[in-house]
């Protein structure tokens, strides 16, 4: 007899009122499809949603990319005390949502909304993760703060009440908790398109101001043309001057940091165009392991326009060098960035976290039980667009990549911050 394998997968539409579509997808040995539609509004989560698959439970033999080891470097403050509720409450202070999953359902708090919809597109991640993997992830409680800057400072706490707080970026001062960024799943306020559709079609950054004087002038031409990205312009003309594909185009792309870390690094690094990478301050998920004159050309901070110039000089003179820079960092964005591997980073770190668990998490009164209906049926079309590219249609047929031991305590692995 055949193996018969069931995946259950709800289609979002973009129809007015807002409709859902459920797939109930049979695979049989032969890989015959049949498809069953039902259409039904969803204000609720259905009572199937966590329904379990039954599938070959076939092991990885592919490895997890180097940067996954720092999951091990960033739950280091609680591998000998592990994770109390107490600590966990601790983090409520800045936080923006507090996560809760219990048998394969994902329960939401919610105490601020974030900035845009970074909340949303960050929880619309997790569902995904959720429907990627389902029943393989333990129950677990976290706190999450969708603001920019970390915030856990080393000096504020004992070793032993370190709260656990999730966010997108952290540096050498701080203790927070790295996970990948909402604009994966797209970023519907500027236009940005879920990762997965983008990975060829990147986008340049916006520059900071104090670059612009980086600018040819009537008595120093810095041999760089720096540009500012209007998006309040963009958006009133439908972003016709950022589309992805035309920000690949030059030779050389110039990434700084704001406010903190920014989204578009992924974005500048994907292009084979070499990054001329300013010195940074802080780290995403994925960025620690991108290694100096291999994948970037690093721009010291004090002395931007000086640097730039010396190093556009340098990759004009030496052009397959600078051409093998651009080349290394595109192929690492697009080897070892890709949504399989957001979605396993996802997977290890969520799994190791709830491991230091120290207590059964619990549904508190305030939390809602979420899924992909509900975030839909909520969402605007905009959002909805992005929703339906980014959505995962069916479990994964094998396990997520192996993970790595972390790093060797000496040795230049071990550092939190990239030397540059």
């Amino acid at each position: 007899m055949s193996v018969l394998q069931y995946i259950f997968v709800r289609q979002i539409h973009l129809r007015k009122p807002s409709i859902l579509s459920s797939l109930c997808v049979h695979l049989s040995s032969d890989t015959t499809v049949q498809i069953d539609h039902s259409i039904n509004q969803r204000e609720t989560c259905p009572t199937n949603y966590s329904i379990a698959f039954d599938r070959l439970d076939t092991l990885s033999n592919i490895t997890c990319p180097d940067y996954f080891r720092f999951i091990h470097e960033d739950l280091k403050p609680w591998i000998t005390t592990g994770i109390t509720s107490a600590m966990v409450e601790k983090a409520k202070k800045t936080a923006h949502f507090r996560l809760v999953i219990v048998d394969g359902k994902a329960y939401v708090e919610k105490y601020k909304k974030s900035i845009q919809t970074r909340d949303v597109f960050t929880l619309w991640g997790i569902l995904q993760h959720l429907r990627r993997y389902p029943r393989k992830m333990p129950d677990l409680e976290l706190m999450f703060d969708c603001d920019d800057r970390p915030v856990i400072r080393d000096y504020w706490w004992k070793p032993t009440q370190v709260p656990p707080l999730f966010r997108y970026c952290g540096d050498r001062w701080t203790k927070d908790i790295v996970f990948p960024d909402w604009s994966f799943w797209g970023w519907a306020e500027i236009n940005m398109k879920p990762w997965e559709s983008v990975l060829k079609d990147v986008k340049k950054a916006q520059k900071r101001r104090d670059l612009l004087k980086c600018n040819v002038s009537s008595t120093q031409d810095w041999n760089a043309r720096m540009f500012i990205q209007d998006w309040i312009l963009e958006s009133q003309q439908g972003f016709k001057q950022s589309d992805v594909a035309n920000q690949c185009t030059h030779r050389y792309k110039i990434y700084i940091e704001g406010t903190a870390w920014s989204v578009s690094e992924k974005y500048i690094l994907a292009c084979d165009s070499v990054t001329l990478l300013v010195k940074p301050k802080y780290y995403d998920f994925f960025t620690r392991s991108l290694q100096p004159m291999h994948h970037y050309w690093p721009i010291r901070n004090d002395n931007k326009c000086n640097s730039i110039k010396f190093a556009v000089d340098w990759g004009n003179n030496h052009k397959q060098q600078a051409q093998a820079i651009g080349k290394a960092a595109s192929s690492f964005i697009q080897q070892e960035l890709k949504m399989d591997y957001v979605y396993d980073y996802m997977f290890h770190l969520l799994n190791e976290y709830a491991n230091l668990s120290k207590f059964e998490p619990r549904v508190p009164k305030g939390a809602t039980l979420t899924c992909t209906e509900t975030l839909a049926f909520a969402a605007d079309e905009s959002e909805k667009k992005f929703m339906i590219e980014s959505l995962v249609k069916s479990p994964s047929m094998t396990n997520p990549s192996s993970m790595r031991p972390s790093y060797e305590p000496q040795g230049s692995g071990s550092s939190k911050v990239r030397s540059v």
